[in-house]
């Protein structure tokens, strides 16, 4: 095979990283896009040159203007989108944010509405299924200990059925 004939064969995705964070009741942070009618969590995408941690770091300054350390890797999402192609979605343990921090918190206007903290059972009222099934498997893995591999927001074994 030819470098050329590879090299279109190969995968070239779109990266996005994001961060989990937590109340003391266990409820999820997730903010109010401007530009999406649904609610989403800190985040967005990876920068040429940037890992997805650094990414998600970013992001998560620029949109609320914290700077808490992220943990852990949470989960890893293959979700390709049909307008937008491949894509590789990660997520961080953001951990458990202490009310000084929240109040802290000052939202990017031209991108965020609104914050709030909502329960695991109430975040598939919020949000796309793809990314509500994407945020309950990174919190079951967060109680777990160790990061999920899923597509399309769902563990692999999980497709079929």
């Amino acid at each position: 095979m030819a470098a050329n004939e590879h090299e279109a064969k190969m995968a070239h995705p779109r990266m996005a990283a994001g961060a989990l964070f937590f109340d003391a009741g266990g409820r999820v942070l997730m903010v109010e896009p401007t530009y999406k009618d649904y609610w989403d969590i800190p985040g967005g995408y990876v920068e040429t040159g940037e890992s997805p941690l650094h990414a998600a770091s970013r992001e998560v300054r620029e949109e609320l203007g914290i700077t808490p350390v992220l943990g852990r890797l949470l989960a890893v999402d293959w979700a390709p989108n049909g307008a937008e192609g491949d894509k590789v979605l990660y997520l961080f343990d953001g951990g458990e944010l202490a009310p000084e921090t929240v109040e802290g918190i000052h939202l990017q206007a031209d991108e965020l509405k609104a914050i709030r903290f909502v329960s695991p059972s109430e975040i598939a009222d919020r949000t796309i299924p793809r990314l509500a099934r994407r945020i309950v498997a990174a919190i079951e893995a967060r109680a777990e200990s160790a990061p999920v591999y899923l597509e399309h927001g769902q563990a692999p074994g999980d497709l079929a059925a």
